[in-house]
């Protein structure tokens, strides 16, 4: 039947008992397919990841300028990396770190919900923040 209608036979399901199969245009077929993920691919969200490196004995102004970031960043959709970067033997506060990662989360908590707590990785302490839905 297909040969008389010049198209091909194709095999959809060959697990199936009888095997399930189609009379189509097979090269048709494969541009729909390939169209169809590329709307699907373009409709995919894309995370963007901005980051934000403080020091453990960060001034309260510096501190400010970064959150006023940090929270424009959340409102544009972003995820947030922030991290304490520890130079030398500024290793020694991994607490003030830890607070002031703490205090960051705390003060984005209507921007942001925190998606992983800090954490000491090498010189670095990490925390991510992801934007809540509006």
């Amino acid at each position: 039947m297909a040969q008389e209608l010049g198209l091909d036979l194709v095999e959809i399901s060959p697990n199936a008992n009888p095997p399930v199969c189609k009379i189509l245009d097979y090269k048709k077929f494969l541009y729909e397919q390939k169209k169809r993920e590329k709307v699907l691919k373009a409709k995919a969200t894309k995370v963007i990841i901005k980051e934000i490196r403080f020091g453990p004995n960060t001034d309260e102004h510096d501190y400010e300028f970064k959150k006023k970031h940090a929270e424009k960043f959340l409102s544009e959709g972003a995820k947030l990396k922030a991290f304490v970067f520890f130079k030398g033997r500024s290793i020694v506060f991994k607490e003030k770190g830890q607070i002031l990662l703490l205090r960051l989360a705390q003060d984005l908590e209507e921007l942001g919900k925190v998606e992983q707590m800090p954490i000491l990785e090498g010189k670095k302490m990490i925390m991510f923040i992801a934007p809540k839905k509006k």
